[in-house]
């Protein structure tokens, strides 16, 4: 039985719209779906009931905290962690599975990153249109709202010390070689609708990068001026978003420099644009 680990932390707008695509087409008792209500002071757990789920709460609001009880009453593999932000479907769902059940098969998956962008501002979209670019960004298992594992890959991530950045430390836990994106399954994600929640994401973001640098042998990925001069070789007309992608990551990186000096790697810089 494949099961799916929701941590909720007040996302009563978007929690149905997730179970709605997630159930769908799904057959009666073809999915162990866990959401772990964390530290929540909306209707969350009351939106979820209603589906064929098993509903967790604790008054803690933590992500961590709410991945290990939905671990802990989750009934089988593959495991999917799913954010309860995303839109993801029943086949992607199967996708993701088919592919960690094989024999011989990664320990870990994540589905390909579908983003809305078509009312963002300009200054988002840029930003976007070299991200998703980026070399690092294209291969890893972060930023995707899912994570999927099979037993083997559910005891690497369960030994990983606490971080901010939890997918990217899950996708930089495994090599390339024991990871994989299904080209099958799909994942849609919420942009920020702002450039002011575009700003807490990239602070958050950096701010996480920063703590796995400090507290763990495992570095965290960088963008470099490199990089974006290679996206723009092979496709001059980013040039303008290249330098909106520069603009973006000069500004996050100062902000950011105040809570790494802190040592404030508990603050979660939220964006609720992409919740409306």
């Amino acid at each position: 039985m494949v099961s799916v680990v929701i941590p909720a932390h007040n996302e009563a707008k978007v929690i149905g719209r997730l179970l709605d695509g997630l159930l769908r087409e799904a057959a009666p008792g073809e999915f162990d779906v866990v959401v772990v209500a964390n530290g929540c002071t909306d209707e969350t757990a009351a939106v979820a009931q209603p589906y064929d789920v098993r509903v967790l709460t604790t008054p803690v609001p933590s992500k961590r905290e709410a991945l290990r009880m939905g671990d802990a009453a989750a009934r089988g593999y593959p495991r999917l962690y799913v954010d309860a932000d995303i839109e993801l479907s029943t086949a992607s769902v199967r996708a993701l599975a088919s592919v960690l059940a094989a024999p011989d098969g990664p320990l870990a998956a994540a589905p390909e990153r579908e983003l809305a962008l078509a009312d963002r501002p300009w200054l988002i979209r840029a930003y976007y249109a070299i991200w998703t670019r980026l070399p690092h960004v294209r291969a890893g298992l972060f930023g995707r709202g899912v994570i999927a594992v099979n037993d083997g890959g559910n005891a690497r991530i369960r030994a990983l010390p606490p971080a901010m950045a939890d997918d990217l430390a899950a996708s930089l836990a495994f090599s390339p070689d024991e990871r994989v994106i299904v080209a099958g399954a799909r994942a849609l994600i919420q942009t920020p609708r702002t450039v002011a929640d575009l700003m807490r994401r990239r602070v958050r973001a950096m701010t996480s990068v920063s703590e796995l640098e400090q507290t763990s042998a495992t570095a965290g990925e960088r963008t470099g001026m490199r990089d974006l001069l290679a996206i723009v070789a092979g496709e001059p007309r980013l040039v303008g978003a290249a330098a909106a992608f520069a603009l973006v990551a000069v500004l996050a990186r100062r902000r950011a420099a105040r809570a790494i000096r802190a040592g404030d790697y508990t603050t979660w810089l939220r964006d609720e644009s992409s919740r409306s």
